[in-house]
C-alpha cells in the first residue's frame, strides 16, 4: 500500500501535468519535427534531422517555454477556471499558487541555458518568447480582437523558432502557418463563447462579452470563409503532395463546424466545436507526412514551387 505523502506527491505531480497540459505539448513537438524534416529542411535524410543537436534542443527549449505558458496563464485564469472549467480547477489548485510560479521560474531558467548551447540569437528569441507569453497572460488575454491575435501568434511562434534555424524562407511554409494561425485563432474565440460566463465573472472585455455571441459567430464564420485561401494555395499553386487530401476534407469539415456553429448555444454545443477544432489542428500534424512520405528514407533535392 502507498503511504498518504507518496499518494499525495503523485496527486500532486498530476496536477502539474494538467496545470501545464502535459498532453498538448508532445504534439507540438512531433510537429515541428515533422515541419523541420518536410517543410524546412527536405533535401535532408529524415534521421539526419532527428538527430541533430540543435534542432533537438530547440524542440526541447519550445516544449518547456510553452509549459511554462501554460503555468502562468493558470496562475492568472485561477479565479476564472473555478467557473467554467470547475473540474479542472480542484485537480490544478493541488499545487499551490507559490509552488507554480517557482517552477515557472525554473523552467524559464532552464530554458535560457538551453538556448545558449545553440546561439545568441535562440537567447534572444525564447526570451521574447517567455516575455511575450507573460504579457499575453497578464494583459492582453483580457482585451477583445488583440487578445485572440496575440493568442494564435503565440501558437505558431515554435514553428518561426525552427524556421529561424533552418533560414528557409519558402513561401509555403508561410501559407501553412496562415491556414494554422485561422485555425487557431477560430478556436480562441470559440473558447471565448465557451468560458463567457468566467470572463464575464472576472471582467475579461472578450469579443462575445463586448460585442455579444451572434456578432462573434459573424467573426467567426468570415474567419472560417478565409481559411479558403491559404487552402488554395497549397493545393493549387504549392506542391503539398498527399496531403492536399486533408486540406479537402478539412473545408468539409469547416462547413459542417458553420452548420453547428449557428445553431450552437450553450456550452456544451461550444465545447464539442472546439473538438473538431482540436481534430483539425492535431490530424494537420500528422498528415504533414503526406507531403512526400519518401523524404523519410532518401530526402529531395528540392519543394517544388
Amino acid at each position: 500500500m502507498l503511504s498518504r505523502q507518496t499518494k499525495l506527491t503523485i496527486l500532486k505531480i498530476l496536477s502539474m501535468f494538467s496545470v501545464v497540459r502535459g498532453y498538448n505539448i508532445p504534439i507540438i513537438a512531433l510537429a515541428q519535427y515533422l515541419s523541420a524534416i518536410f517543410i524546412m529542411a527536405p533535401e535532408k535524410r529524415a534521421l539526419s534531422v532527428i538527430l541533430d543537436f540543435n534542432l533537438f534542443i530547440i524542440v526541447l527549449a519550445s516544449s518547456l517555454t510553452i509549459a511554462s505558458g501554460y503555468i502562468i496563464n493558470n496562475f492568472y485564469d485561477s479565479k476564472k477556471d473555478l467557473i467554467n472549467r470547475p473540474n479542472k480547477s480542484k485537480i490544478d489548485r493541488l499545487v499551490s499558487q507559490r509552488t507554480k510560479l517557482q517552477v515557472y521560474f525554473t523552467i524559464n531558467f532552464v530554458i535560457v541555458l538551453l538556448a545558449l548551447l545553440v546561439s545568441f540569437r535562440a537567447v534572444l528569441f525564447f526570451s521574447v518568447y517567455i516575455f511575450l507569453i507573460w504579457f499575453y497572460s497578464h494583459k492582453l488575454k483580457k482585451y477583445p480582437i488583440i487578445g485572440n491575435l496575440t493568442a494564435a501568434f503565440l501558437a505558431v511562434l515554435p514553428f518561426f523558432a525552427i524556421l529561424l534555424y533552418y533560414k528557409n524562407l519558402y513561401p509555403q511554409i508561410f501559407a501553412h502557418a496562415s491556414f494554422l494561425c485561422l485555425l487557431i485563432l477560430i478556436r480562441e474565440m470559440i473558447k471565448d463563447l465557451e468560458n463567457i460566463k468566467g470572463d464575464i465573472a472576472n471582467d475579461y472585455k472578450t469579443i462575445p462579452v463586448k460585442f455579444g455571441e451572434e456578432f462573434t459567430k459573424k467573426i467567426i464564420t468570415g474567419l472560417t470563409i478565409l481559411t479558403i485561401f491559404p487552402v488554395y494555395l497549397l493545393v493549387e499553386i504549392y506542391d503539398v503532395g498527399y496531403m492536399d487530401i486533408y486540406f479537402y476534407v478539412s473545408l468539409i469539415i469547416l462547413i459542417l463546424f458553420l452548420l453547428l456553429l449557428w445553431k450552437a448555444e450553450n456550452k456544451t454545443q461550444y465545447l464539442q466545436l472546439h473538438i473538431i477544432l482540436k481534430f483539425l489542428i492535431v490530424s494537420g500534424v500528422f498528415c504533414i507526412v503526406l507531403i512526400d512520405p519518401q523524404v523519410l528514407i532518401h530526402g529531395k533535392t528540392l519543394l517544388k514551387i
